[in-house]
């Protein structure tokens, strides 16, 4: 998500009026989690070799009011608690293209485009500040919500009750200082992503210029004290750009790290899998021909609307720190957006959210 590595020029646009055409039911009926921190393996198959998709429209876009002259909806994280989806994500302004965070709840997705945005620079401790890229979990060791963001620096709220968008704290940082091997390399990082085992909790970021950095400290120090910061990924800054995530498959070691990269066609995501969040990652998913998700394996049965699968979070089986999914159940909420505003200026692309189900791919 470029907001804070490069300068940009932030123009006026007219804002796009919102999409809001959803996709059959059937594809967004399947998206159900457990509550809280336990994850159930429900279905649980194991990963595919490849991977078949289809997509709902858009299912949450901007809601502009008399103070907020939003233009997307984007960078989302998505939990299910007490029988609500709880959805956090980036909202643009124009045209000062100011970044912050938005907040919708809804008990089901035919709901999302009709429910509520509660922008979060309302919440005092919060304010107008820069902010954008949100992550949500359940921190089960110490009893308390997380919801981290990026502010320049990584940086983080808590809460007891991640249902009220007033009741995230003022953000501290998990680093405070950017480390020197970041700053030797690209000079920045963004899209933070916070996951735990039983001992550790790693903070992933990108730079968008081909690099995927970790951070780690021990689970009892959490969020303090994070170190260590070290590339463990890197590849062209095409191929491994921004918008990733790393989850742990089926309460199991092995892990699946998802990242976005540029294609000739638009945006789309590849993986890699590893043994433990420290073991070395292998390419699973990679060729914008067969990737993880993209246009070469969406499939769109209300109509083609967007050409980048971009920015997204996959469905967790649970909402604690380990960041679990369920490989009989994949879904993935993710930002995309009207092909003809290619060439916009960057805070003012009309980005909305939809849903992805797999469908089909690859046995194990």
């Amino acid at each position: 998500m470029q907001r804070t590595l490069r300068n940009r020029v932030l123009g006026a646009a007219t804002a796009l009026a919102v999409v809001t055409t959803l996709a059959s039911s059937a594809l967004i009926a399947n998206a159900q989690t457990t509550d809280g921190g336990s994850a159930d393996e429900v279905g649980a198959q194991g990963l595919p070799t490849s991977y078949q998709w289809e997509s709902t429209g858009p299912l949450i876009g901007p809601k502009p009011d008399a103070t907020h002259n939003v233009v997307s909806a984007k960078d989302p994280t998505i939990v299910r608690h007490d029988n609500e989806w709880l959805a956090y994500y980036t909202v643009a302004n124009t045209p000062q293209g100011h970044w912050s965070l938005a907040f919708s709840k809804f008990s089901d997705w035919s709901q999302a485009a009709d429910a509520p945005v509660t922008y979060l620079d309302t919440n005092p401790n919060i304010g107008s500040r820069y902010a954008a890229a949100p992550q949500l979990f359940y921190f089960a060791p110490g009893d308390e919500w997380y919801l981290v963001y990026q502010t320049g620096p990584p940086s983080y709220s808590t809460s007891k009750n991640p249902a009220d968008p007033q009741s995230w704290s003022a953000p501290k940082n998990f680093i405070d200082e950017t480390p020197p091997i970041v700053e030797e390399n690209s000079g920045g990082w963004l899209d933070f992503w916070n996951i735990c085992d039983d001992s550790m909790c790693y903070l992933f970021a990108a730079d968008d210029d081909g690099r995927v950095y970790r951070s780690e400290t021990t689970i009892g120090e959490f969020p303090n004290n994070f170190r260590n910061t070290q590339i463990v990924l890197q590849d062209t800054r095409d191929l491994l750009f921004e918008g990733g995530a790393v989850y742990q498959v089926d309460n199991s070691n092995q892990y699946l790290l998802i990242w976005e990269a540029m294609g000739s066609n638009g945006r789309y995501y590849r993986s890699y899998t590893a043994d433990g969040l420290t073991g070395q990652w292998q390419l699973q998913n990679g060729d914008q021909s067969d990737p993880f998700a993209g246009i070469a394996n969406v499939t769109f049965p209300d109509g083609q609307w967007t050409a980048d699968i971009s920015h997204g979070e996959l469905i967790r089986s649970g909402n604690d720190q380990r960041m679990n999914i369920d490989t009989g159940n994949l879904q993935m909420l993710y930002q995309g957006r009207d092909p003809s505003t290619d060439g916009m200026e960057y805070s003012q692309l009309p980005y909305r959210l939809a849903l992805l189900t797999l469908t089909g791919g690859g046995s194990c």
